[in-house]
C-alpha cells in the first residue's frame, strides 16, 4: 500500500512538471481535470506518463492527449526542436519541407514544426493545405529541403496522430532522397528529443513561408508521367478517400491523364478528422467499403479504388467473375485477446483471407482479413477486394510489360511470387525487411529501383518521383492497366488466372495476434525458437532463419510453403505471414487454389500450435 502511494506521489509530480512546460492550454486543462480526479484516475495518469512516445523509423504515433505518452503540443514542440537540432549538428543545409493531413491537432502541429524551424534559424516551408502523405515525400526531393514533416497518423483511429520525418539527398543520400529515415538517423534524432531543455526556452520564430498549389500541380503533372501516353482511357471508376485528403489531388490526376473523373463517394468525399461513416478509417476493415462498393454498383463502374486517409496506400475492389472463387479458410475461435480470427488481422499489415485466393493472394495494411470478403457483401457476391499481394504483383506484371527496367522488390512477408517473375523474366529482384524505408533502397543502387511493393497495401510505381509509397500513382497505374485489359474484353481477375496458371497459384494469408500483455509476443517468439517446427504441412522444413539481432523474425520453409513470424512494428501484435504455392500443371486454376486455400487453413493451425496460442 505505501509502494502504491509512493508511486502515485512520483507520477503527480510528474505531471505538475509538466503542466509548469506545457504550452498548451486545453491540455493544461485537460491534465489538471486527470489530476482533480485522483486517485480514482491514478490508472489513467500513470499510463499518460508511463513513458514518452519513442521516436523510431516511423517517427511519432500515439493517441491524442495530454502528457509524453501522448500527441501533444508539448511533445511535438520537443520533437521539432530535437529534429532541428539534429539536422544542424549533422551539417545538414536547406529547408524543412512541412505536410500534414486534416485530423484533429494536424494543422496545429505542423505550424509549431515551422516556427521551431524558423526560431532556430532554418527556413520553413509549409505545404498550402491539409494533403496526401506522397506530395509531401515529393516536395523535399522537388524543393531540395534538407528533411520533411508530416503530421499523419495515416489509418490509425481518429483519436491518434503523429509524426513522420524524411530526408533529403544531403542527410539522406542518393537512395534516401525523399526517402523515410532508417538508422542510426532515428536513434540521433530520438537523443536529440531526448537533449531538449524546458519548452519555454525552445525559441519560436515566423510561421514560415506558405507554399502555393504550383507544388500541388507539378506532383500532378510528374503523377501523370508515371503511365504510358496514348493508351485506352475508358475506364469507370468508383473512389473513396475515406474522409482522408486524397480525393482532390486523386480526381485532379485522373482528370489530367484523360480518364473519366472516377466517381466519388459522396459522404466519405471530404476531410473529416472524426471519420464517421466507418468504425476504423482503413480500406481493409470490414465494412469500411460498403458505400464504395454500393457506388460502383450504382454507377456500373468497372473499378472501385480506395485510399486511406493520408493517399499513401490503395486498395482495389473489382467485380468477381461469374464462377465464384473458393471460401476464405476460417480461423478456430480464439479466447480474448488471443489470435484474431481470419477475418481481422489488424492494422499496419494486416492479412486477408476472405475473397478468395488469387494468383498472388496478400495480406493488406491495417485492417482485416475478412474485409474482401466485406467488400464482396456490400454489394451482393459481385465486388472483392484484392489483397496487397494480388495488386502488387499486377503493377509488376504491367510494369515488366511495358519495360519497365531496374529492380523490383518487396518485402520478406510479401508473396514469393515476384521473386518467380523475376527469374522468369531476367529481372533483377530484391527483398527487405517491412516497411518502405527499406524497400526504396533494395539492392543498393544497383540496378536502380524501378518498382517496388509490399503487402499492406504500399506501392511505389515511380521511385524518381516519389520514393516512398504512393496510392495516388498506384491507383492511377491500376486504371491504365484496367483500362487496357478493358478494351481487349479482359480483366484484373482475368490476367491473375493467366499468371495463376504460369507461375502456379501463390496463397497467402495472416494470423495476427493482439495482446494487452506485451510478454505474451515475447513468449511466443521464444517458444517457437527453441523448438522450431521440423514439418509444415507434412513436408520436411527446408530453412529456418533467425534474422536476430538485426530483427526479430523467424523464417520457415518448406518446398511448397513459408512462415514469416514477427511481432509488429506499431501495434501490440504478433504477426505470422503464411503463404502456400500450389501449380497449375493441368490449367485448372479454380481447382488449385482449392487445394492451397485447404492447405492454408492446415498450416495456419499448426503456427498456431507452434506458437502456443
Amino acid at each position: 500500500m505505501a509502494a502504491e502511494s509512493t508511486d502515485l506521489d512520483r507520477i503527480r509530480d510528474q505531471a505538475r512538471r509538466w503542466l509548469d512546460d506545457d504550452p498548451d492550454p486545453a491540455s493544461r486543462d485537460e491534465l489538471r481535470a486527470v489530476l482533480d480526479r485522483l486517485p480514482a484516475s491514478a490508472p489513467e495518469l500513470a499510463d499518460r506518463f508511463a513513458g514518452p512516445l519513442t521516436f523510431g523509423t516511423a517517427g511519432l504515433r500515439g493517441p491524442l492527449r495530454a502528457g509524453p505518452n501522448g500527441m501533444n503540443l508539448a511533445v511535438v514542440t520537443q520533437a521539432a526542436a530535437g529534429l532541428v537540432g539534429w539536422l544542424a549538428a549533422e551539417g545538414g543545409e536547406g529547408p524543412l519541407v512541412i505536410g500534414y493531413d486534416a485530423r484533429h491537432g494536424s494543422r496545429e502541429f505542423a505550424e509549431r514544426t515551422a516556427q521551431v524551424a524558423t526560431g532556430a534559424g532554418r527556413p520553413a516551408l509549409l505545404l498550402p493545405r491539409p494533403l496526401p502523405t506522397p506530395v509531401l515525400a515529393y516536395a523535399v526531393r522537388k524543393l531540395g529541403g534538407v528533411a520533411g514533416v508530416m503530421v499523419t497518423a495515416s489509418h490509425n483511429p481518429p483519436q491518434d496522430n503523429g509524426y513522420k520525418v524524411y530526408l533529403g539527398a544531403q542527410l539522406g543520400g542518393a537512395l534516401g532522397a525523399g526517402a523515410q529515415i532508417v538508422p542510426p538517423a532515428d536513434a540521433g534524432i530520438e537523443a536529440a528529443i531526448r537533449a531538449v531543455g524546458p519548452l519555454a526556452q525552445v525559441p519560436l520564430g515566423p510561421p514560415g513561408q506558405l507554399l502555393g498549389d504550383d507544388l500541388v500541380a507539378a506532383y500532378v503533372e510528374r503523377a501523370v508521367a508515371v503511365i504510358a501516353p496514348g493508351g485506352p482511357r475508358d475506364l469507370r471508376v468508383a473512389y473513396t478517400p475515406l474522409h482522408g485528403v486524397g480525393a482532390a489531388v486523386l480526381t485532379a490526376t485522373f482528370a489530367r491523364a484523360g480518364f473519366p473523373t472516377p466517381g466519388v463517394v459522396p459522404d466519405q468525399a471530404e476531410p473529416d478528422p472524426a471519420f464517421p461513416t466507418v468504425s476504423f478509417p482503413n480500406p481493409e476493415e470490414p465494412g469500411a467499403v460498403d458505400r464504395l462498393v454500393a457506388l460502383a454498383d450504382a454507377t456500373d463502374a468497372d473499378l472501385a479504388i480506395a485510399n486511406d486517409p493520408d493517399a499513401d496506400r490503395c486498395a482495389v475492389v473489382v467485380r468477381q467473375p461469374s464462377a465464384p472463387q473458393e471460401p476464405a479458410p476460417s480461423a478456430a475461435p480464439v479466447p480474448a485477446g488471443g489470435p484474431e480470427s481470419a477475418g481481422s488481422a489488424g492494422s499496419a499489415g494486416g492479412a486477408g483471407s476472405a475473397g478468395g485466393a488469387g494468383s498472388a493472394d496478400g495480406a493488406g495494411s491495417a485492417g482485416s482479413a475478412g474485409s474482401a470478403g466485406s467488400a464482396a457483401s456490400a454489394g451482393g457476391a459481385g465486388w472483392r477486394m484484392l489483397r496487397g499481394d494480388e495488386v502488387g504483383v499486377l503493377l509488376a506484371d504491367h510494369l515488366m510489360r511495358r519495360g519497365v527496367d531496374g529492380l523490383y522488390a518487396t518485402t520478406i512477408v510479401s508473396s514469393s511470387l515476384l521473386r518467380a517473375m523475376c527469374a522468369a523474366r531476367g529481372r533483377a529482384y530484391g527483398e527487405t525487411l517491412t516497411g518502405f524505408k527499406w524497400i526504396v533502397r533494395a539492392g543498393g543502387g544497383t540496378p536502380p529501383l524501378a518498382y517496388g511493393y509490399e503487402e499492406a497495401l504500399g506501392y511505389c510505381v515511380a521511385p524518381e518521383h516519389v520514393r516512398d509509397k504512393d496510392g495516388i500513382t498506384a491507383a492511377l497505374t491500376v486504371a491504365e492497366l484496367a483500362a487496357g485489359l478493358k478494351a481487349q474484353g479482359r480483366t484484373l481477375t482475368d490476367r491473375l488466372d493467366e499468371l495463376a496458371a504460369e507461375f502456379g497459384v501463390h496463397h497467402t494469408d495472416q494470423l495476427s495476434i493482439r495482446v494487452d500483455d506485451l510478454r505474451i509476443i515475447a513468449d511466443a517468439m521464444a517458444r517457437v525458437r527453441a523448438a522450431t517446427p521440423t514439418t509444415l504441412l507434412g513436408a520436411p522444413v527446408t530453412e529456418a532463419q533467425d534474422l536476430l539481432p538485426a530483427a526479430d523474425v523467424v523464417i520457415l520453409r518448406t518446398a511448397a510453403a513459408r512462415v514469416v513470424i514477427r511481432p509488429s512494428g506499431t501495434e501490440p501484435k504478433l504477426k505470422a505471414y503464411l503463404e502456400v504455392v500450389e501449380p497449375v500443371g493441368d490449367g485448372d486454376v479454380p481447382a488449385a487454389r482449392t487445394r492451397a486455400a485447404a492447405a492454408l487453413t492446415t498450416l495456419r493451425a499448426e503456427v498456431a500450435t507452434a506458437l502456443g496460442i
